[in-house]
């Protein structure tokens, strides 16, 4: 056993603290998840479907309590006023399609022959949750899973060490039973024991590419079906006919929003070097509008980072580039601390040699660069070891058809960015992961194909 402690960011004190499950007691609330699937899956789909989506209310109805509880767990501002719209929209989506995406696929029949495919659980679906966005990233699993007949453990990040619990208990005072959903504390040894044995049938996670690799290593040779969602380095594109101004406030907000802390969050601009200029100057313009401080004041609109090590990663990132050659544009905030409260920068005379235009910065910072054309831009967008979206701003959709199929990534937006959109499947390349969540395709992942084939008795 252990002692996990989440250190809130607005002034270093102790929020929370629960303690780890010892491995013979994991296993044992595994087992219970184990022996609960086969009647949770032989519910109606659509009663299925119900409970979940009264979870998700009775997570709605503790909004007001959430949203200040999250300003002290990981930093973001309450003006904002929490995850419940997506949280909502991922599960009401998911819900909705369910009857469409879990349906037999039909092959033939005729006299002699019967002949279909069912999606069937897969068991046991462990879920391991990141803290930036906790809510929305858990029920991008969470919900599917439940409706299409498995059982959920969830695990989150010891950041936001609280979320869990609340999910468990919304879902269970809505009639999900405790064993088809279960909240665990572990540590890391407990966590790859688990995945090590086969306790799971699926793991999903979300997190660092360290991370993933050490989900990766834990089910060697067991078969077990992983989800990645890992790191990203999203870039941004503006073409020479991109409406300017949507541009600077979508990717600026992209690049800042949450304090950067976004999993497809803007962290790299190229921009057509006729507009280069213009860009630039409206983006400082409006980043020296933010108001950095205590996520509890409605009236802030940038917090802390969730924890002093990741802006301290920021700084270094910046400072590097800085002495490398870069410009920064923003001059260090009064309420920048050093620790967790960090001035959001904008650079400029930067290179893919610096660090901050290559590795994951995970905070508000953001270089943009100039480029002569569409070839140079898909060029420097595929020169990244991730890819997860990719932000085109043009008023020409064949273009932006054209270019976003030479980009390496998972999505491609047109004239926005920093979205997750349920009916499309959210899904990565290269580092960034493998698999896919949500839209049909997300049921696809978290069940596997049966196929019949039943020869009728004729006489």
């Amino acid at each position: 056993m252990s002692l996990l402690k989440c250190i809130s960011p607005i002034d270093g004190s102790v929020f929370a603290e629960r303690t780890t499950l010892e491995a013979s007691a994991a296993r044992a609330l595994v087992d219970r998840a184990r022996a609960a699937q086969a009647d949770w899956a032989a519910r109606p789909l659509s009663e299925r479907a119900e409970l979940v989506m009264a979870g998700v209310a009775a997570v709605g109805a503790m909004n007001d309590e959430i949203v200040p509880e999250l300003a002290h767990m990981m930093g973001r501002p309450v003006r904002y006023g929490g995850e419940f719209g997506g949280f909502n929209e991922r599960a009401s989506h998911m819900a909705a399609i369910a009857g469409e995406a879990l349906a037999d696929i039909a092959v033939g029949e005729d006299a002699t022959f019967k002949r279909y495919i069912r999606r069937v659980p897969h068991g046991v679906v462990f879920v391991v949750a990141p803290w930036n966005y906790p809510y929305m990233t858990a029920i991008n699993t969470v919900a599917p899973a439940l409706i299409a007949g498995n059982t959920v453990v969830l695990k989150h990040a010891t950041q936001t060490l609280l979320v869990g619990e609340r999910m468990a208990r919304a879902f269970h005072s809505a009639g999900v039973p405790e064993d088809v959903f279960l909240n665990v504390f572990l540590d890391h040894g407990t966590t790859s024991a688990l995945i090590a044995e086969g306790a799971f049938d699926f793991v999903n996670f979300t997190g660092s590419v360290g991370g993933g690799k050490a989900m990766e290593r834990a089910a060697a040779g067991t078969f077990t079906g992983l989800g990645l969602e890992l790191g990203g380095k999203d870039p941004g594109y503006v073409m020479e006919d991109a409406d300017l101004d949507a541009a600077v406030a979508t990717l600026i907000d992209g690049a800042m929003f949450n304090s950067g802390q976004c999993c497809c969050g803007i962290e790299r601009i190229y921009v057509q070097e006729s507009l280069f200029d213009a860009f630039v100057e409206k983006s400082v313009e409006l980043v020296k509008t933010y108001k950095l401080g205590n996520p509890l004041d409605p009236d802030t609109t940038l917090g802390p980072m969730a924890n002093t090590r990741f802006a301290d990663e920021v700084r270094a990132q910046t400072s590097e580039a800085v002495a490398a050659g870069a410009t920064a544009h923003i001059p260090t905030f009064a309420e920048d601390d050093g620790g967790a409260y960090l001035t959001p920068q904008i650079l400029t005379n930067v290179t893919h040699d610096m660090r901050v235009m290559r590795d994951e910065s995970f905070g508000p910072v953001v270089g943009i660069m100039p480029v002569k054309d569409d070839d140079e831009a898909i060029a420097l967008m595929n020169d990244s070891e991730f890819g997860l979206t990719a932000s085109l701003w043009t008023a020409d959709i064949d273009r932006a058809m054209a270019v976003g199929d030479r980009v390496e990534t998972g999505t491609v937006f047109l004239n926005r960015a920093d979205y997750l959109d349920p009916g499309l499947c959210w899904t990565g390349c290269k580092n960034t992961g493998r698999g896919g969540g949500l839209s049909v395709i997300g049921y696809h992942n978290l069940t596997r194909p049966k196929s019949y084939h039943l020869k009728k008795v004729t006489k």
